[in-house]
């Protein structure tokens, strides 16, 4: 039993487990972030463009406004 204990501590299979999971959260977490950064960035950005647009009268004579 206490052979079968000493395998057991000194295997490092699981540590890589360990490592691709943590490794998996961490690219999770900053792709999550990178797309609530578009994402509010685009927003803004579509309000601004929907607000300009609103503004302007469509048909009218060439360069007036």
């Amino acid at each position: 039993m206490k052979r079968t204990m000493m395998n057991f501590i000194k295997k490092e299979d699981g540590a890589v487990t360990v490592d691709w999971v943590v490794l998996t959260a961490a690219v999770c977490g900053i792709a999550l972030a990178a797309i609530l950064s578009v994402f509010s960035g685009t927003s803004d950005f579509g309000d601004s463009v929907e607000v300009y647009l609103t503004s302007r009268t469509i048909g009218g004579p060439a360069g007036l406004e």
